[in-house]
């Protein structure tokens, strides 16, 4: 299976017309493009398997290589936005990269925006893109995690009924806990260290929510990737202690990431021969 390399604007990219309410997606998404983002799909005429992709991406995934890897040359509109964070947050946070390897503390970081930004995105498209293929893949697959975790019916209700009343909080709140939650276990020696550490959050209204987002894959990526740093490196811990003070969270990344990002590209980045 021969891959070959596609930009942003090469990709399909499917349920786009359920974000047009999402000012901030246009935004993330001309991030991305100007980044020069790089997505490898398998040659024409070859066929890659879904658990394929999902090896790959898993076991080799860089965010200074831009190595996604598709299965075919679409993806999803919430992996456009997905993607530009973990783009923001690797440009934002290259103090705390040594020879191009994030820490640890910066990769579960941008891992915690950029997952936290899905469940933004489920407040802002249950009422309004109920029938979104985002909202019908998503919510079930929360429902039946929350499920598993002693969740009634009618309590996930509520929570989505939270999310939907402050998407940003909502936000906020689940970047905080998947954070410091793996800053916490990536510590953990052993699995009792790491049963009592997941028992620190418990009572946590996103805590039912915590195994959707697959920590352990952080945690074995961080062990095999990133360099040796102290528990929270300066550049990290300053981001994370200004979002927290932040009145929108959401907003100081627009402000400072997003914003920023827009005018280093105007000022670097040449355009493309034709």
């Amino acid at each position: 299976m021969p891959l070959r390399s596609l930009s942003l604007d090469e990709i399909t990219i499917e349920d786009e017309g359920s974000f047009a309410h999402v000012g901030l997606y246009a935004r993330l998404k001309q991030a991305l493009r100007s980044s020069r983002h790089r997505f490898f799909v398998p040659a024409p005429g070859t066929h890659a398997s879904w658990d394929r992709v999902l090896f790959l991406n898993l076991t080799f995934w860089n965010a200074e290589q831009g190595a996604d890897v598709l299965c075919e040359s679409s993806l999803a509109a919430d992996v456009v936005a997905h993607a530009a964070w973990h783009h923001l947050a690797s440009v934002a946070l290259a103090d705390a990269a040594k020879a191009g390897r994030p820490s640890a503390a910066a990769f579960f970081f941008g891992e915690a925006i950029a997952s936290a930004f899905d469940l933004y995105l489920v407040g802002r498209l249950l009422e309004n893109a109920p029938e979104s293929d985002f909202i019908v893949t998503q919510v079930p697959i929360l429902h039946d995690v929350a499920g598993e975790a002693g969740v009634s019916d009618s309590d996930f209700a509520a929570l989505l009924a939270e999310i939907v009343r402050d998407p940003e909080r909502a936000f906020e709140d689940l970047r905080v806990l998947l954070f410091e939650v793996a800053m916490a276990l990536f510590a953990c020696g052993d699995v009792c260290q790491a049963e009592e550490t997941l028992q620190r959050w418990s009572g946590h209204r996103f805590e039912p929510l915590l195994h959707h987002y697959q920590l352990s894959n952080w945690i074995l990526h961080a062990r095999a990737y990133a360099t040796p740093s102290p528990p929270y490196d300066a550049a990290v811990t300053t981001v994370h202690a200004a979002l927290r003070a932040a009145p929108v969270s959401l907003d100081w990344l627009v402000a400072h990431w997003l914003d920023g990002a827009a005018a280093v590209t105007t000022m670097t980045i040449a355009p493309r021969p034709r």
